[in-house]
């Protein structure tokens, strides 16, 4: 089982059958493991293909620059396991998806070969429910341990303080390797950062493409400043057909065709030429999948770079459109609203209830 209390920046091991093992910790809660017999976790995940990879934040951990999202994720099993075949071994799910079971199935059986990562729903930011959704999630994946942990998004009723002390318990209790957000702006990223004591942010998974450029607006640079990964959903947009209307010139078909790639492999490659992002595509198809993956190691020129950025329309939110949106945000929650809906934790607790 993964030791819970190693640092970001020491070698991570998964325990074998062995004959000895001394864990030396100091304060800082970091971890020597001196044993006879050790085993490599995927610190490092073994790939069959010619995926790159990227460091995840400040950790030293290596994850696929190109993960798997399962947001109404209709595929089944298949498109998960060819994708991992391929070196997309980052899946990312969430309670309030409904596709932990999926993906559970999925990865049973070569839980070591992938990066797993699942979201606490903002209805569960309490510190009690915090422990509990977490739980609940391994149960629904079948797996003992988290690789990354994220908060969906900002819930404005709950102290950020307790929520965050939650995902620092999950660390220690060995259930969660690293912690993440999801949503966050650059302050409200700064403040979750603030009241943790031992830990780090890792991660911020945010919308961002060829046409939705808001990060772009502080968000990735801050991160870029403070070694935190950007995951990039929907980097092919909601649907790719809104790219393409986006892009009346065709500049991704010119690009494609200089460098013997689909558009779609164009518009991922773009988005990774970004050193701290990583970017998450759903597909319910094998060969979406294996389209998208081999848009790793695409090499893009700075013309290329900057005919995408130029000539295809794209938005980006304002600051004042930013801060409408919080406002609003922030009101329907006190209102009992926008803070996600049951999830298996409710319905189950719900069922006890009910004996």
């Amino acid at each position: 089982m993964l030791h819970p209390k190693c640092r970001y920046d020491n070698p991570v091991w998964i325990l074998g059958s062995v004959r000895f093992i001394t864990w030396i910790c100091d304060v800082n809660h970091s971890c020597l493991l001196v044993s006879s017999l050790i085993i490599p976790t995927n610190s490092n995940l073994p790939t069959t293909s010619n995926m790159r990879s990227k460091q995840l934040g400040n950790t030293g951990v290596q994850i696929p620059e190109l993960g798997i999202g399962t947001w109404q994720y209709r595929g089944g099993v298949e498109p998960l396991q060819a994708g991992i075949e391929l070196g997309a071994s980052f899946i990312d799910t969430a309670e309030l998806y409904g596709s932990e079971p999926v993906v559970g199935q999925a990865i049973r059986g070569i839980r070591d070969r992938v990066f797993l990562a699942s979201k606490v729903s903002p209805r569960h930011f309490r510190r009690h429910d915090v422990i509990k959704a977490a739980e609940c999630s391994l149960k629904q994946l079948n797996t003992d341990y988290l690789d990354l942990y994220q908060l969906h998004w900002p819930n404005y009723t709950v102290p950020i303080g307790e929520t965050m002390s939650a995902m620092e318990r999950l660390v220690e209790m060995g259930k969660v390797r690293f912690i993440g957000v999801s949503n966050f702006t650059a302050a409200e990223l700064r403040r979750a950062q603030s009241v943790l004591s031992k830990t780090r942010i890792v991660s911020n998974q945010v919308r961002y493409s060829l046409i939705d450029r808001t990060p772009e607006e502080g968000l990735l640079q801050y991160c870029n400043a403070h070694q935190i990964s950007l995951l990039a959903f929907s980097p092919l947009a909601t649907a790719f057909e809104r790219m393409r209307s986006s892009d009346p010139d065709d500049v991704l078909g010119q690009v494609a065709a200089a460098v013997g790639e689909t558009r779609a492999q164009v518009a991922l490659s773009w988005c990774v030429s970004h050193p701290a992002v990583v970017a998450i595509f759903k597909a319910d198809k094998v060969e979406h999948v294996k389209e998208n993956c081999a848009a790793s190691g695409c090499e893009l020129s700075a013309e290329h770079l900057q005919l995408l950025e130029t000539r295809i329309l794209h938005s980006s939110r304002s600051r004042p459109e930013r801060f409408l949106r919080r406002l609003a945000r922030r009101a329907s929650q006190y209102a009992g609203r926008n803070l996600g809906n049951a999830t298996a934790m409710d319905h189950d607790h719900n069922k006890n209830q009910g004996k």
